[in-house]
């Protein structure tokens, strides 16, 4: 009987435990996972070896992680280039494109690319052009996977057979039919474009895994406790903030939120939303695409690049989206008016970096070298007439940025706010 007592009473501790893990969690949800509660499924494993695999580039050397690298939120890992030019030299280490690396993280809920009739604006893809689109696989950062590989800037390989080869090649390559099946990394010419799909695919799957979404900032454990006591963060503004103090951030930082998130003062939600994605949690994106008036950055090697990757010299124009939709035949009235348009990343570790004095660059083309810097930019780029001019002005921002207002204290508070948004945060 004691010994069913002791039983009986553990069950109900382990109960309660249970209940309180729900609770915290919120209810219409799992507890959250970070990447050291849940192993990487061999599909995941298969995309994470391929990710960071040196000898998938002509000449080996790079591996993907090369310009999207973990400890700098999956986006570039040198402070040195993100100081000035931002966009990274390829395999080839004469050759460079003509943006900052994007973050490879978070971006598994982006759609196919479509134009929204309702909201009249282009949604979804990847790239900062929109250019993997997800009309060939379905799966727009599967696409994504592809485009480096052959890109003669990044990896540099001639084609798909070269990629397919190397990877038959390594160590891991058992892993690969074990998650594709017998035979399926095939690389002569009627299987290898079914093998490089799978390649992609994989990759995709470890760039959704919980390793590289963990959801583990500041802001997502306030998100959990502020969800537990019946509040919706999303609603936070400058007239009701003070009700969310004591739920994981300090007072200073909900403050900084509620700039962030009102559409009088920092409008910043208004495009990087807090709207929850597929994991119950904000991903700080609406995955459309926006002109913010961001000028050029003379620092870009690509400017100086010879006439057969950049013909225009130091006259090229990044139109992004338009220049996208033009070059895939799509009529004047359609593609015009997307022209200078770049994708709304995440903010999601945008602060995230190895130690403190480490630069990170932002905006498309990795212009601004900090995020006070940018931020005073969304304030003051129509009333601060130092600022340089737009690199394409004729499709630029004029309503939800440009003259917010905002005084220092305010650019301030959204700062540390968003210094939040970095995994890995230990209480």
């Amino acid at each position: 009987m004691k010994i069913k007592s002791i039983l009986a009473m553990a069950m109900i501790v382990v109960a309660i435990l249970a209940f309180a893990v729900v609770v915290m969690a919120g209810a219409d949800r799992s507890p959250r996972l970070t990447s050291t509660d849940q192993p990487l499924t061999p599909i995941e494993e298969l995309g994470k070896f391929l990710l960071f695999d040196t000898e998938l580039s002509t000449p080996h050397g790079q591996d993907y992680a090369a310009c999207h690298a973990p400890e700098a939120g999956y986006t570039g890992p040198d402070s040195d280039i993100n100081a000035s030019g931002a966009a990274y030299p390829g395999a080839v280490h004469t050759r460079s494109g003509g943006n900052k690396p994007p973050s490879a993280a978070y971006g598994g809920d982006s759609p196919i690319l479509h134009y929204d009739d309702v909201d009249e604006v282009w949604v979804g893809g990847m790239f900062w052009n929109g250019r993997a689109t997800g009309w060939t696989l379905g799966d727009p950062l599967a696409e994504q996977a592809q485009g480096p590989f052959l890109n003669p800037l990044e990896q540099n390989n001639p084609n798909a057979k070269v990629v397919c080869i190397n990877v038959r090649k390594s160590a891991y390559a058992g892993l690969f039919e074990e998650v594709w099946g017998a035979g399926s990394l095939d690389c002569s010419k009627s299987g290898v474009a079914l093998t490089y799909e799978r390649i992609a695919r994989a990759i995709a799957a470890y760039e959704r895994s919980d390793e590289v979404n963990p959801f583990s900032s500041k802001f997502d454990l306030f998100w959990d406790n502020a969800i537990a006591a019946g509040l919706n963060v999303a609603d936070i503004n400058f007239s009701n903030y003070t009700a969310y103090f004591g739920y994981g951030l300090t007072n200073e930082e909900v403050y900084g939120l509620a700039l962030y998130n009102d559409e009088g003062k920092g409008k910043c939600a208004l495009c990087h939303t807090l709207n929850a994605g597929s994991a119950g949690y904000p991903l700080f994106t609406d995955f459309t695409y926006d002109n913010l008036g961001v000028p050029k950055n003379p620092a870009n090697p690509f400017y100086s690049m010879p006439r057969k990757w950049n013909p225009d010299g130091y006259a090229w124009v990044d139109y992004g989206l338009g220049g996208f939709l033009r070059g895939a035949g799509y009529p004047t009235e359609v593609y015009e008016p997307e022209l200078g348009k770049h994708k709304v990343p995440s903010l999601r570790n945008v602060d995230l970096r190895p130690y403190p004095e480490f630069v990170k660059a932002f905006g498309h083309n990795g212009f601004f070298k900090s995020l006070e810097e940018i931020t005073h930019f969304y304030n003051t780029r129509d009333v601060n007439p130092t600022w340089p001019e737009p690199e394409y002005p004729w499709t630029v921002n004029q309503d939800e940025l440009g003259n917010l207002g905002l005084t220092p204290a305010e650019e301030a508070g959204i700062v540390l706010f968003m210094t939040t948004l970095s995994d890995g945060y230990q209480e």
